[in-house]
């Protein structure tokens, strides 16, 4: 895994996707579904500027991916961070390929 983003943005080169469990931080604030390219994804904001992408047609129930901040994103930037996310799956797996 890349230790940036496309756009210089640092990121943790541990970090690795994984099903999101909802903490009482969370509960309570609306989740909304976004289809992208035929893919079904809930998008719920994490209480804490973020955001969690659940990707509910894929092979792997309850996985996705998280970004932060994500304050106020459009429509448009929440499908470009799920075309990211699917550009790098593996098809075989459903998950993140490692390279």
């Amino acid at each position: 895994m890349d230790a940036t983003y496309p756009g210089g943005n640092d990121v943790d080169p541990l970090a690795v996707p994984s099903r999101y469990r909802e903490t009482e931080r969370d509960a309570g604030v609306p989740a909304s579904t976004l289809e992208v390219d035929g893919e079904r994804f809930t998008v719920h904001p994490d209480g804490q500027g973020g955001t969690h992408y659940t990707w509910l047609s894929g092979k792997n129930p309850g996985y996705g991916f998280s970004l932060s901040p994500t304050p106020s994103e459009s429509l448009d930037v929440h499908r470009e961070n799920i075309r990211g996310f699917l550009a790098g799956v593996d098809p075989s797996t459903g998950y993140l390929d490692d390279d």
